[in-house]
This record gives C-alpha cells, sequence and structure tokens, in this order.
C-alpha cells in the first residue's frame, strides 16, 4: 500500500476524473467538427476521413471474394465466400486465408517493391488454392494506414503509420499502384472493388453479425475508430441523402496541442524518441505500441530518484523496449500479476523487492488505465455525436473492437466499457469483439457495395416509367387539347366533359351584401358567410365553420347526404344568430354536374370516394331545396351552383382581374377557363365568354394515356370504386398518390430491395400511405431520421438506406404529378391565346388544393412544365386565400347583380 500510495503521487498527472474525461469529449468533438467541415479540414489534427461505405451489412450480402489485408510487419491473401454455397460455417462466411510476411528491408524501400512482393504472394494464393485464374476475381483491399478516399476504390496516402517508411507513394493512389503491379506480375484477372481501413473492416465484420453495430474501434498496436455519420455533416462528399462511414484518424488527436495540459513528462519523452515527433499524440497515450514504454521511462525515472530498486538501473531497464505491452497485460494479470511482475524486473536485471513488484505493478495499472478512460472519452465523443444527429434521448448502438490491447489486456475491456457506461448514462452500448479481423471486413464492404450497386440499378429500372420525356409532355399537352375541343363540341363520348357553368364574367369589385356560402368537396361540408363592403377589394368579412360528412353518409342514400347538409345549415345560422334572414346563397358543389342555368346542376358521377344513392342524374340544387324544406326550420334563395374549380377562379379574379383559368390540385384535380362563347355548343348569345369546367380529370378513360400508364397506376386504378374513370386524376391527385407509391413500395419489398424484403401487414393495407406524407418525406428541411419515424408510424422499420429509396420513390410519383398538371394547363393557356389571336398572353390561373400549397416540389415542377410547354404564355399562378367558398358567394353576387340589372 505504501508502494502503491508512492506511485500515485508520482503519477498524478495520469489520474484522470469524470470532469477531466468530459472536457476531453468536448474537446473530441469539437475536432471532429473541425474535421468534417470544408473550412477547416485541412488544418484539423484529426481527418474525419470520408471513406465511402454508406451501409453497414444488412445480411442479404452474397459472393465469393479475395482478400489482401496489409497492415502490419506481415500481410494476409483470403478467399472470403459469403452466404456462397453449402456447409456455410457461423454467420454465414467462410475464409480461407494465408500470411506472408514482408522482409524488413522492404519496409523502408520503395513502395513499388512492396506491392510487387504483395501481387506475387497473391498469385501464389490463387495457385495453391486452385483459383480460377482466368475468371475475375472481385478483391477488397484493407489498407490500414491513413487515407484520403474519393472514392471507394482509391485511396491516395496520406503518410506511413507504425513502422513503415516508404518512398515514392505519400499522396499517390495506393489501388493504383496495386493495380500496376498485379499488372507486372500477369497471369491474374483482379477487379479492385473496394479498400478500407482496418477500422472500417472492423465495424463491418461485426455489422454483419449485428444491425445496431456502426462504429469500429481499434485499439491494439496503433488505435482508431470509425463510425456512421450523416452525410449531410460530411463536406467533403457532395449529397446530403443518407450516411457514410467516416474513419476519424483519432490517433492524431492532440497533434495541434489540444491536448496540452494531459500530456506528462513521459508522454514527451516517448514522443521526443519516436518515428514521428508532435504526430499522434493521442495514439502515444493510449496504443500498444507505445504503453509498455511509458511503464519503462516511469519505472526508470522512479529508480533513478530512489523510490525503486534502491535506487539501482540495470542497462536493460535503459534501453528503449524492453517493457513491452505483453509485459503490461501479464503484470495485470488476477491471479499471477505479481509473480509476473517480479519475472519481468529479474530479466531486466533487476532485483525487486516484494514492495518494488506491487509499485511496478501499480505503475502498469494507472498508465493501461489511462489508456482505456482516455479511449472511453473520445469514443463517448462519438456516441454523442450520433445521438445528437438522430435526435435521439437514449442511444442503443453496438461497437465493433479489435486490437492487441483489447484482446489480450485482462482488464483493459471491463474497465472501457465501464467508464463508456458512466460517461452516457442514457445510452445503451453493446461491445463486440471481432473474431476474424478486418479481412471478413473488407469482404462484406465489397460485397454491401456490390449489392448497393445491384439494388440501385433495380430501383431505378422501377422508377423509371415515372420519368416523363419533353416527347411524352408533348404528346399530354396535345391530347388533352384535342379533348378539350371534342368536349367543347358536344363529340360523344369525350372524355372530358367541358360542362358550361354559366358564369359569364369575372368580378369587377362592385360586389356588395351578405351572401351565403356552402361547399361540398371531399369529407368536409363548410358553411360560410361573406359580406362584401363597398367594393374595395379588401373589404370582405367572412365567417364561417367546418362540419365532418361521415364515411357512412357520403356512401348511404341521396337523402340522408343531403338531410346531413341541411342540419349543418341549420346549425351554422343558428350560430350566426341568422335564422330568419332570407339570404341568397351559392353552392359549392366539387362533383361534374351538367348545368342548364345558373341555379341548375344534375350530378353526371361521384368521385372522392362518395357513393350516395338515387344522385347520379338528378338536379343537386333541387335535392338540397327538398332537404331544407323537409326541415322546415329556415328559408334560402340557392342562387348559383359551382363547381369548386370555378369557385376558385372567382375568388382569385376578386384579387387579379387577369384571373381567368381556376385550377385545383388537391385531393381531386380539374380546370375551368373563360372559352369564347362562339366555341360553345350550349351557350348564350348575349355574352362573349362563359366559365367552362372542363372535368380533365376524365383524360384518359378512353386509353389515350395508356403509353404512359405504369402496372403500379393500373393496379390503384383496378382498386378503386370507380374503375377505368378519372385516370387522368389518378395520376394526378392527393388522393392516389400515395396508394401509387405504396404499390411501388410494395413491389420494391417484394423483389428484396427495401425493408430486408419483409413484407408488413401495413404495407399490404390499402390507404395507409396517405398523400400528407409525401409532402412531409420530401420536405427538404428534413432529415432522414424523420422521415424514418413516418415509416415507423406506420409499422414499417425502416434502415437509412430504406428511407432515401423511399424517398425517391415520392419523388418520382410526386414530380410525374405536376408534370402532368403542368401539360394540361400549357393546353388550356394556349388554347386560350390562340382564341383571341394573340401572339403573346398573359394570363393568371387560381390555385386551391393542398397538394399545391403543402407539398414542397410540386408547385415549382408544374410552373417550369408549363413555362416550357407553353413558351408565348406568360402564366402567374395565384393562391386563393379563401377558397371556393367565397368564389361561390361572389358568383351568387355577380349573378343577383345581374337579374336586377
Amino acid at each position: 500500500r505504501v508502494a502503491s500510495y508512492g506511485v500515485d503521487r508520482f503519477l498524478y498527472a495520469m489520474r484522470l476524473h469524470d470532469d477531466q474525461l468530459e472536457d476531453i469529449s468536448a474537446r473530441f468533438q469539437a475536432e471532429m467538427k473541425k474535421g468534417l467541415s470544408a473550412e477547416s479540414n485541412a488544418a484539423a489534427a484529426v481527418k474525419m476521413l470520408p471513406t465511402h461505405v454508406r451501409s453497414t451489412p444488412d445480411g442479404s450480402e452474397r459472393g465469393q471474394f479475395l482478400a489482401l489485408d496489409l497492415g502490419g510487419s506481415k500481410f494476409k491473401v483470403l478467399q472470403v465466400k459469403v452466404r456462397e454455397g453449402m456447409g456455410i460455417r457461423k454467420g454465414g462466411v467462410e475464409m480461407e486465408e494465408k500470411i506472408y510476411p514482408i522482409p524488413k528491408e522492404l519496409l523502408i524501400g520503395r513502395g513499388t517493391e512492396l506491392f510487387d512482393h504483395v501481387s506475387e504472394s497473391l498469385k501464389d494464393f490463387l495457385q495453391e488454392k486452385n483459383i480460377n485464374l482466368e475468371k475475375t476475381h472481385p478483391l477488397a483491399f484493407t489498407f490500414s494506414f491513413p487515407c484520403e478516399q474519393p472514392t471507394l476504390n482509391q485511396g491516395l496516402l496520406l503518410s506511413w503509420s507504425k513502422n513503415f517508411r516508404l518512398r515514392g507513394l505519400q499522396g499517390k493512389d495506393v489501388v493504383q499502384s496495386l493495380k500496376g503491379a498485379i499488372e507486372r506480375t500477369g497471369g491474374m484477372n483482379v477487379d479492385v472493388l473496394s479498400m478500407v481501413n482496418d477500422t472500417v473492416a472492423t465495424m463491418m465484420t461485426c455489422g454483419f453479425d449485428d444491425q445496431r453495430c456502426e462504429v469500429g474501434l481499434i485499439i491494439g498496436t496503433g488505435t482508431n475508430a470509425c463510425y456512421m455519420e450523416a452525410l449531410r455533416h460530411v463536406d467533403l462528399v457532395e449529397g446530403d441523402e443518407g450516411q457514410m462511414c467516416v474513419n476519424t484518424e483519432w490517433g492524431g488527436f492532440g497533434d495541434d496541442g489540444a491536448l496540452n495540459e494531459y500530456i506528462t513528462e513521459f508522454d514527451r519523452d516517448v514522443d521526443a524518441a519516436s518515428n514521428n515527433p508532435g504526430k499522434q499524440i493521442f495514439e502515444k497515450m493510449v496504443s500498444g505500441m507505445y504503453l509498455g514504454e511509458l511503464v519503462r521511462l516511469v519505472v526508470l525515472k522512479m529508480a533513478k530518484v530512489g523510490l525503486l530498486f534502491d535506487g539501482f538501473v540495470s542497462d536493460a531497464l535503459r534501453t528503449k523496449g524492453k517493457i513491452t505491452t505483453a509485459n503490461v497485460a501479464a503484470m495485470e494479470e488476477y491471479k499471477t500479476g505479481l509473480k509476473n511482475t517480479r519475472d519481468i524486473l529479474t530479466g531486466l536485471g533487476l532485483t525487486p523487492s516484494q514492495d518494488d513488484c506491487i509499485a511496478v505493478q501499480h505503475v502498469s495499472t494507472i498508465v493501461s488505465f489511462r489508456s482505456s478512460n482516455l479511449v472511453a472519452a473520445c469514443l463517448s465523443a462519438i456516441l454523442t455525436r450520433i445521438k445528437k444527429n438522430r435526435s435521439l434521448r437514449t442511444l442503443t448502438i453496438t461497437v465493433g473492437v479489435d486490437g492487441t490491447v483489447y484482446k489480450t489486456h485482462p482488464q483493459y475491456p471491463k474497465r472501457l466499457h465501464k467508464v463508456v457506461r458512466r460517461l452516457l448514462p442514457e445510452s445503451h452500448v453493446r461491445f463486440v469483439l471481432s473474431d476474424s479481423g478486418s479481412s471478413k471486413g473488407a469482404a462484406l464492404v465489397a460485397a454491401v457495395a456490390q449489392r448497393l450497386a445491384s439494388r440501385r440499378k433495380q430501383v431505378d429500372e422501377t422508377l423509371f416509367p415515372f420519368q416523363m420525356s419533353q416527347e411524352q409532355l408533348h404528346l399530354v399537352k396535345s391530347r388533352m387539347r384535342a379533348d378539350l375541343e371534342a368536349g367543347l363540341k358536344n363529340k360523344n363520348p369525350s372524355t372530358i366533359k367541358m360542362l358550361p357553368s354559366f358564369v359569364y364574367h369575372t368580378p369587377d369589385g362592385t360586389e356588395r351584401g351578405k351572401y351565403l356560402a356552402l361547399d361540398l368537396g371531399g369529407t368536409n361540408f363548410r358553411a360560410l358567410l361573406v359580406n362584401f363592403k363597398k367594393g374595395l377589394h379588401q373589404n370582405t368579412r367572412l365567417y364561417h365553420k367546418i362540419y365532418t360528412v361521415p364515411m357512412e353518409i357520403m356512401q348511404g342514400t341521396g337523402e340522408e347526404l343531403f338531410d346531413h347538409l341541411a342540419q349543418c345549415v341549420s346549425d351554422f345560422l343558428d350560430y350566426m344568430g341568422m335564422k330568419n334572414a332570407h339570404l341568397p346563397a351559392g353552392f359549392t358543389f366539387s362533383f361534374p354536374c351538367e348545368q342548364t342555368a345558373i341555379d341548375t346542376g344534375t350530378l353526371l358521377t361521384w368521385t372522392k370516394g362518395f357513393k350516395a344513392t338515387d344522385c347520379e342524374g338528378h338536379d343537386v340544387v333541387n335535392m338540397l331545396r327538398e332537404a331544407i324544406k323537409r326541415r322546415n326550420e329556415f328559408d334560402l334563395d340557392i342562387a348559383a351552383v359551382v363547381n369548386d374549380t370555378v369557385g376558385t377562379m372567382m375568388s382569385c379574379a376578386y384579387e387579379d382581374p387577369e384571373c381567368e383559368v381556376g385550377l385545383i390540385a388537391g385531393t381531386g384535380t380539374n380546370v375551368c377557363y373563360m372559352e369564347d362563347v362562339r366555341n360553345i355548343e350550349k351557350r348564350d348569345a348575349d355574352a362573349q365568354r362563359m366559365c367552362i369546367n372542363t372535368e380533365w380529370g376524365g383524360l384518359g378513360d378512353d386509353g389515350s394515356l395508356n403509353d404512359i400508364i405504369t402496372p403500379y397506376d393500373a393496379e390503384v386504378d383496378q382498386n378503386s370504386l370507380h374503375p377505368g374513370k378519372q385516370r387522368f386524376e389518378k395520376l394526378t391527385s392527393g388522393m392516389y398518390l400515395g396508394e401509387i407509391v405504396r404499390q411501388v413500395l410494395l413491389d420494391l419489398t417484394r423483389g428484396g430491395l427495401l425493408f430486408r424484403g419483409h413484407v408488413t401487414e401495413a404495407l399490404k393495407t390499402p390507404g395507409i400511405f396517405e398523400t400528407k406524407y409525401l409532402s412531409q418525406i420530401e420536405s427538404d428541411r428534413l432529415a432522414l431520421l424523420q422521415v424514418r419515424s413516418i415509416l415507423q408510424q406506420l409499422g414499417l422499420d425502416s434502415n437509412c438506406d430504406d428511407s432515401i429509396i423511399v424517398k425517391e420513390v415520392c419523388g418520382a410519383v410526386s414530380r410525374r404529378a405536376a408534370q402532368l398538371v403542368g401539360a394540361g394547363i400549357a393546353a388550356v393557356v394556349d388554347k386560350i391565346r390562340e382564341n383571341r389571336g394573340l401572339e403573346h398572353l398573359n394570363i393568371t390561373v387560381g390555385v386551391d388544393g393542398a397538394l399545391y400549397k403543402l407539398h414542397p416540389h410540386f408547385s415549382r415542377v408544374l410552373h417550369d412544365t408549363a413555362k416550357v410547354l407553353a413558351p408565348l404564355c406568360n402564366v402567374s399562378f395565384l393562391p386563393s386565400e379563401e377558397g371556393s367558398g367565397k368564389g361561390a358567394a361572389l358568383i351568387t353576387a355577380v349573378a343577383k347583380q345581374k337579374q336586377q340589372m
């Protein structure tokens, strides 16, 4: 105990408390940030090198690979079979290997000579194992020195470490050097797929058996760590979707002075006597190459000042390298430690007393304990960063570990785990020992790269039919135009109904008075009171209340539906205290109706999930009047029935007189526009123009869009309430886009390209993938983590790669929808321009609908497409503020004014 007390005082600076470890951890986090940023990377001591490894194994990898493992005084050549053939042992990986020594002179010779030796050994291995030399063999290369990797199969050597000091390779691509050597040797067909650092390979090896493994740690001759970082933080690589393994090269931590106050005189002595003074400071404090030497220097100094061996110093004790890290491990053995210490010291020509042995054993403990403390501090910095990146309260993660210090030192793992858990009380950290080292990991990197490339190709092929060429969009535009013309001429059967609305004028700003507006367009019914004052555009008062329409009423009888609406109106009038007022009302009814006057509308067909009986073929205004009569509580003058699209155009025209087109891009889709009366069969000769409700959702019902309809669209159509109808709407509207995405995801999952091929009940449920999820998932501000949480709410357990693919599928489906709507708008505005004999048309489109307003990219793609396809029209888009309700009130006001004239 006395001896230990003396050592404690002597090595006080090596005893690190938790607050110091937290300080070191915070400093390392700052260094990581510096290394990841493009501005500060060049000067950063911790290099944070991108590895281009974008995924850990998911267990589906397979293939046969050659592996080369070069990182120490000998190297290995292996054949690795991943889930290939029968009789595969534990973990689905089978390996045959051969170790080749590297002659000493090659460690300090020319780079080309080393690679020639490696390449000749590779050929020897192929011949010895009877591996076919004609066939192309994918090769994975583990190279355990700091390299900058522009791609997965390139590595520019930054510096040599350990005992390597070769000429002519620094700054050069070591993969190219290996390929050159293979060519010089000749007679082999090898494709170098990937180059990895041993740390990355360790993470991949452990990741094959434990999919939570996203950190690799080496504590051996050298030390290093790697982990999966969010790509948006890796400045040195293009793109911000997904993640990438970053090789921290943490051995350089402290090279810029960040650890100065924790460095002891013994660390300075070790550094001064090393091959690379001032470099790899952290590595020199923690790794196997230096621990024995640190212990020797401490023991030497204690002997010199008379604290050990009665002041006697032997020649062996003065000699660098005479105490090894293996000796340190032996001294700390649980039962035999003291005996081992005595034997080691005696071997150094010393005659130790019992107290000397206890003291030296204690020195070993403090030096190795400091190593595990420092590693724990930096590891907890990495884990904290992952936790923050993912906004998690608790992190559950696995760290894959390799290296002789961790494997052979009896106390090291236990100490390391304990300190990490103490520094990160909120997290569950599991440590897994890499059983077969970095070679298996390198082969798995190659296998993962092959899997990702093959998956990328299959996903691209699946999404290719959603890509619209300019030629296809021009065709859609011309088919839309042809069907608009056919519908106007009343040529049967036209897929586009072109229904006259009997709205002859847009508002002129003189409208005034109180009007009721009733709006049925989907699962909600709105009642509004609109008060236009003094004709000043801004001076409109609006009160409204929203009522839901239950599914059983949407699909019950017509009488029940209209009774429900009458009851809602009654409630609203009570709410406004206007039960006795006899108000003019406009009825927005967002379903295809044939009108013979402004206040009659015969329902042609239900859409959007409605199926109420005895309504199709009947006048909906009449049905509402009858329901109001049955209640016998209030009276309404229903002066106009309006489609929501027409209501939207009118509402926007009140703000902008150039607005002569209305567009709905929401649950459903539709367009209306002001058509020259001379082109309309059923017309009122007095007026110049009339608003036509196109009901363009029916485009393609005659098969004219079959060449762009994918099998996924066909499936969605078949499962809809009205198969074969509203084909254009089913490609472009909110009611269907989520379902198209679900069909694609289902197909990709069945093909094993998503969710590890696991088809859940959720994924099989029609309608579960709502269109609002497309808007959320495609938001630019949304990290993939949030995509994962949306998918988790849907019962889909996704990894990062899955999230990227889901986002791509959503993007492909919504982009096509926006382009098709853009092509349709181009057809409409070009028609208006030609009607009016104009070379150039300025026009505004009033728009409503959640898809247009809430989806992050829909409106931009729509605008861009319309601009390209209708270059002679300058089209502005004005989102409707109050929607179709205010429009219905305006139409009623315009109609009433006309009656009074």
